[in-house]
Order: C-alpha cells, then structure tokens, then sequence
C-alpha cells in the first residue's frame, strides 16, 4: 500500500501528476485543488489512495489526509465509487460538501457531476453523521490553488474537454459547455474552467 509519495515532480495534467520518487514516477489522480498546489520541478509531499479493481490499479493524489479521508468516506456510500468521490472532491472543499451533507442539502450535492437525486439522497443519508469533523465553525469558502496559466484558449478548450471525457462525460455534451465559458472568461485557468465546467454539466 502506497500511503504518501514525497519527490520531484515531473509532469502537472488536468487530472493527473506524476512525482518520481527514488527514480520512480508515480502516476496519481487528482482533483484540481491538489494539482494546482504543485509545482513542476519542485520536491513536493501527497498523501495518496491506491485503488486495486479487476482492470488495475489506480493510485489517487491528496494535498492533505482531510481531503483523502473524506474520498474514503464517499466511497462508504451504496454505489459510489473512486471516480465520483474524485469527481465530488474536484467540485467541493472536504468541508463544503461535509456542511451540504450534514445539512441535507441534497440540491447542492447534486451538482456534482454524475450524481443524481436519488444518490444525493443516499449521501446526505448514509454519511449525514460521519461527517461532523469536517464540517467548518463558519461557511466554507471555495478555495482552489493556483494554477499554471494556459497558453492559448483553443489549448485550454482541449485540455479540460480530456479532463472531463476522463471523468466519464460524453464529449459532445462537454465541448459545448467548455467553448461557452473560454468565451465568456478567455483569461480563466484550466483548473478555474475545469471546475466551472463540473458545476454546469452537473446539473444537466
């Protein structure tokens, strides 16, 4: 079990890092918030969550055991599985969605991409008390690290449309959306976009 990597990193993707440890790359998943706290070419620490299925194994990133430890608890619910505990953790804070779920807010949670209401339902329902340590003393307030700015906005369109093919949309549902808000933000970041993009399609 591969609990913690701490090394170099050598590539930053829209979903994906890769940190070389004792000459060693380590491929991981990530939501945007933990990708945008790295910098390529630094040495940098992630916790990580390493998921082992019939068709592989898949090692996930986290910028702190909070955020990992509440991917463990979404993937406790009946039916949700490592994608959609990422997918969740790349649209809320760990303490933001923990007050959505504590306070039964089924309509927040539901847009989080591929949760519809009957799993919002079940979320709120089956973690509701499982929750507590996470949720804030005050209103918890999006907070995304920065991001290495792209380079051109037909690039961008290309990276975050890969982005959410990866995380299971059609690419005819999402490419409309992605062109609709580089249009309307052309400064914005992928990361910004890519999470814009996960609120819009959501609740679809």
């Amino acid at each position: 079990m591969i609990d913690s990597l701490n090394g170099e990193v050598l590539t930053i993707g829209l979903d994906h890092a890769v940190i070389e440890c004792s000459g060693v790359g380590y491929r991981f998943l990530a939501a945007p918030q933990t990708l945008g706290r790295l910098t390529r070419g630094e040495t940098c620490r992630v916790m990580t969550s390493m998921v082992v299925k019939d068709d592989g194994v898949t090692l996930y990133g986290f910028g702190d055991t909070d955020t990992r430890e509440m991917f463990h608890k979404l993937q406790t619910v009946s039916g949700l599985g490592p994608k959609l505990a990422l997918a969740a953790l790349s649209v809320f804070e760990p303490g933001e969605l923990s007050s959505h779920i504590a306070s039964g807010d089924v309509k927040a949670i539901q847009s989080i991409p591929g949760v519809g209401k009957k799993m919002a339902e079940r979320i709120a329902l089956e973690l509701k008390d499982k929750v507590e340590a996470f949720v804030p003393a005050g209103d918890a307030a999006a907070a995304g690290g920065p991001a290495t700015a792209a380079k051109g906005t037909s690039l961008v369109s290309e990276q975050v449309v890969e982005a959410l093919v990866g995380l299971g949309f059609q690419e005819r549902s999402a490419r409309p959306v992605v062109d609709a808000l580089v249009q309307e933000n052309p400064d914005e970041d992928a990361s910004a976009l890519l999470r814009q993009a996960l609120s819009q399609l959501g609740k679809k």
